[in-house]
């Protein structure tokens, strides 16, 4: 069996035994592959905003470290739902990018996890007008500041992803 039909394998018996009777399909992506649960009520696997799709993705990928140390991480995603949150985020981000270059204001953003920020950071890298900045600090959600490029302050590295 395969890293990623182990994954299938092992999300499909999790959700089982929680009762959920779901269809499990396999993408593979250039960055890694991802398994789309279709599912009759997604907002129970989706939780709010999203942290019980981190939940099961931490804990596949976990189990199939376990038995696949070499294997790609898994992503879990249900009804499309983050690739509707990450181009939710593409255009906030471009807003945000355009408001910053029109003011020369910094604006902060909402508070994201490390994924999403990771792409917010990623959508500005070639930006020559703005930088994006994150805070130090050890929380899980942290707001990002995007700002005019080279106009400085005491914030980590721009443009850095964690």
């Amino acid at each position: 069996m395969t890293p990623v039909g182990a994954a299938k394998k092992i999300l499909d018996t999790m959700l089982g035994h929680l009762g959920f009777h779901v269809d499990i399909e396999v993408f593979d992506s250039e960055e890694e592959p991802c398994l789309q649960i279709h599912s009759p009520r997604p907002e129970l696997l989706i939780g709010k905003d999203g942290e019980r799709l981190d939940d099961l993705q931490y804990l596949v990928n976990r189990v199939l470290k376990k038995h696949f140390p070499k294997a790609a991480r898994v992503r879990i995603d249900c009804e499309h739902y983050r690739a509707i949150q990450e181009d939710k985020l593409s255009a906030e981000v471009r807003g945000a990018a355009e408001t910053v270059k029109a003011s020369g204001k910094p604006f902060k953003m909402r508070p994201l996890n490390a994924y999403y920020r990771r792409l917010v950071h990623n959508a500005l890298i070639d930006d020559t007008d703005v930088e994006s900045v994150s805070p130090g600090g050890e929380e899980r959600l942290k707001r990002i500041l995007i700002r005019p490029r080279g106009s400085g302050g005491t914030e980590s590295q721009p443009g850095t992803t964690e």
